[in-house]
């Protein structure tokens, strides 16, 4: 699948925030923080899938 520059960009800003979240799940394991993190990095995967197919839908270069 050939994808564009800005596909490219979006995913990796997404790909950072999730990997920041669960960093921070993982640190921070039994507390309260932990679990909202663990829950926003899986909201944030869900955004970034609807963000990536949008972009993917209007893109003509990846589509």
């Amino acid at each position: 699948m050939k994808t564009c520059a800005r596909f490219e960009r979006i995913k990796s800003g997404y790909e950072r925030d999730i990997t920041y979240l669960s960093n921070h799940s993982r640190r921070s394991a039994g507390t309260t923080a932990a679990k909202t993190s663990a829950t926003n990095a899986l909201a944030v995967k869900s955004r970034m899938a609807k963000a990536l197919g949008r972009h993917f839908e209007r893109c003509p270069i990846c589509g």
